[in-house]
């Protein structure tokens, strides 16, 4: 087996930390609109949509009940709700669980430049499956 070249070994360097840069932007991204969501949503900045009192009576209820009472939306329906501060809190988590789609698409982009059709399939692939599981298509909604 010959060793990698200088070129290929400086190429996935590169391609690393592109993809470690991008991730790292996105789960910082994530992690500071968590943290100014929730603490809007404690410290009272923003009207939830279950109050903070409400929500030990809630707590102990099914599912089906809880969203009954409170009018709680299910799947993506939330987006509409998220001048409330418990919905807010949301935008952090759905920036976190998408975050790996821009670096993906970050290296789609150079593994077409470098004809390596295979690779780029694979991203493409992986930003698929990502894409569909979060829009709820396949499973009928959430």
């Amino acid at each position: 087996m010959n060793p990698p070249s200088p070129e290929n070994t400086q190429q996935q360097n590169f391609e690393a930390s592109l993809y470690a840069l991008l991730l790292e932007w996105g789960t910082s991204t994530g992690l500071a609109v968590l943290v100014v969501a929730f603490s809007a949503y404690v410290f009272g900045f923003v009207t939830p949509l279950v109050s903070l009192n409400e929500l030990p009576l809630l707590w102990n209820q099914p599912l089906a009940v809880y969203l009954q009472k409170t009018g709680t939306p299910t799947g993506w329906d939330w987006t509409a709700l998220v001048s409330k501060g418990d919905m807010l809190n949301l935008v952090g988590i759905a920036i976190l669980a998408g975050c790996s789609i821009a670096p993906l698409l970050g290296l789609i982009t150079l593994h077409v430049r470098r004809r390596d059709y295979a690779y780029a399939g694979i991203c493409a692939a992986i930003v698929l499956v990502l894409v569909l599981a979060a829009s709820g298509v396949l499973s009928g909604g959430h």
